[in-house]
């Protein structure tokens, strides 16, 4: 790596100050374009310098952003639990992240059930479908859920008819975090909303369902907003991922070029 002038040195000092850690692959971004790296370093540091969430805490958003199956950034995943551990984030409240973010595979579901039912229609069998009656293992099934994840949307009720035991299935696995986690529920649902909203995801029904619940287990819209601005770094890991590619190729360029 190349000797920073003191321009860039400036802006080092003041991304470790600001966001309290320093990677390699800035130090990349910050030898090509400093200007940029200043431009990101200002954009990223909003949430640290007036976000209500503690430290540890926003370290758990970006954790959820970047191991959604969505995006799968693992650099930024080891990165943000270190940081989080520094912070004084335990094991199990970084584990139960990671149970958390775990269930976004049920988007297809959610997404793919309507799709279904409406084809049903189309073809002459909804009325088959609305002719079904949840019996009292559906019904506490349901209760269940309510109990559990202290919310309750249609779509359930058309998976309870339509598969049972695939909903009993997400019910177990879907309250882990909720019966046995040590996260307060607030931030299990500022978790949901990151990963919903997250760039590489964009879940709108759900982001509207989680924030609902997160206003309901106390969460301020100034705790909302921070979620959202911690999320709209996602863009960056085009940088952080494409710098380094770049800097080799230059490299080999260069040598080819000899």
């Amino acid at each position: 790596m190349a000797e920073l002038n003191d321009y860039q040195k400036k802006l080092k000092a003041e991304f470790i100050e600001n966001r309290g850690y320093w990677f390699p692959f800035w130090q990349q971004v910050l030898e090509m374009n400093p200007e940029f790296f200043e431009a990101y370093c200002n954009f990223s540091s909003v949430p640290w310098k007036t976000g209500p969430l503690e430290p540890k805490v926003k370290e758990m958003i970006y954790i959820a952003m970047d191991i959604a199956t969505t995006h799968l950034y693992l650099p930024g995943t080891r990165i943000h639990m270190a940081n989080a551990l520094k912070h004084g984030a335990t094991k199990e409240e970084l584990m139960e992240v990671l149970q958390i973010v775990s269930v976004l595979g049920i988007h297809s579901m959610t997404e793919g059930l309507p799709i279904l039912i409406d084809e049903l229609k189309n073809a002459g069998k909804g009325d088959e479908l609305d002719a079904i009656e949840l019996d009292e293992r559906a019904l506490a099934h349901k209760q269940e859920f309510i109990d559990n994840r202290g919310y309750w949307m249609p779509i359930w009720e058309s998976l309870l008819k339509l598969s049972p035991d695939f909903f009993k299935a997400y019910l177990d696995l879907s309250s882990v975090p909720w019966k046995t986690g040590v996260l307060e529920p607030k931030v299990k649902e500022l978790i949901y909303v990151a990963i919903d909203i997250a760039t590489t995801h964009l879940f709108l029904s759900g982001t509207r369902i989680h924030m609902r619940n997160a206003l309901k287990h106390g969460a301020t819209q100034e705790e909302i907003m921070e979620v959202i601005a911690l999320v709209s770094i996602c863009g960056m890991h085009s940088a952080t991922e494409g710098v380094p590619i770049l800097a080799e190729e230059l490299e080999r360029f260069a040598k080819a070029a000899e």
